[in-house]
Formats: structure tokens, sequence, C-alpha cells
């Protein structure tokens, strides 16, 4: 009984040191989602007040393969990623759909003023409900969305060159192909 007791410490060291080797091994920005392969949550977002774009609904985003970004003007991480929006807004090699969480219709409007407006429609999600029914934790995330209008990835954190290169258009060209 007592070579048990000393053994517990050895034992619970070995999980934790086996628990941190593995989950530190891993890719921040690939986080699991139940809604992968299943349809996008039924929304309806109104326009941002004051922007030429129109609000964001589930029926946009069928027929065709889409990126749905959800942003904030308040988010450090959103400024950095803006400029691979812009990016692939200019090649139009995908539809790029945005979701202004929990922002302010001003706040929206001067971010996308002052950086760029990359969208096709901006749904103004002020209180946060849709983002929630997405499964989005924190700004940005952004995903993948099929011709049928399911989810197919989900970027956690800003959207990177080398993201978009390695995963997020290689499934958008195969998406495009089925």
């Amino acid at each position: 009984m007592r070579r048990l007791l000393y053994a517990l410490p050895l034992v619970a060291f070995a999980a934790i040191a086996a628990w941190l080797l593995f989950g530190l091994g891993r890719d921040a920005n690939t986080v699991p989602s139940a809604l992968i392969d299943k349809p996008a949550p039924v929304f309806n977002l109104a326009a941002v007040e004051g922007l030429a774009q129109p609000g964001l609904a589930t029926d946009d985003l069928k027929g065709k393969v889409a990126l749905v970004n959800v942003f904030a003007s308040w988010c450090a991480p959103c400024r950095v990623e803006h400029p691979v929006l812009m990016r692939l807004a200019r090649e139009k090699r995908v539809a790029v759909f945005g979701i202004s969480h929990k922002d302010k219709a001003a706040d929206s409007r001067r971010f996308l003023a002052e950086l760029g407006n990359p969208y096709s429609a901006v749904g103004w999600d002020n209180d946060g409900r849709v983002s929630l029914e997405w499964g989005v934790y924190g700004v940005p995330e952004t995903f993948v969305v099929d011709r049928q209008g399911r989810i197919r990835h989900r970027h956690v954190g800003a959207l990177t060159e080398d993201a978009l290169a390695r995963t997020v258009m290689p499934l958008v060209a195969r998406l495009e192909r089925e």
C-alpha cells in the first residue's frame, strides 16, 4: 500500500507531462467544432447601419463557396488579418462575408472605412447571439462554407497568408470542384 502512495505523485506527474507534451504541439488555430459538415445556423442579420452593403442571412451563403469572417473594430488581431481579407476580395477567388460581432455600428463603419471593406455583405450581430450559434468564442474567426451552406472548416484567430495557402484555399478549390 505504501508503494502505491509513493507512486501516485509520479503517475500524476507523468499524466500532466503527457498532456502538456501532446496538447502544446497542436495548432491553436485549428479548434474542433461541432458544426463541421453541418448546415450553417439559420440567421438573418440586419446591415450595419450606414454601410452600403446589405445585411447577411443564411440564404446568402448557399450556391457558392464562401468565407464568413467574424470581426470587431475593437479586435487587434482583426486588424492584423484585414490585409489578407482585402487581397482575397480583390482577387475574387471566393466570396467573403462579414459578421460584425458585438460592435457599435459607428465603430464597425469607421473600422471598414479606415482599412477597406472586403465583404460582399456584413451582418450586424450587436448582441453576439448569431456568433454564439456559430460557436464563436472570440474574434476573429473565419469559416469556410460550401455551396450547400454547410460549414466545412473553422479557423480561429487571425487569418494568415500561411493558413490561406496551406488550408483554406486548397479546401475552397476542392469544394468548388465538387
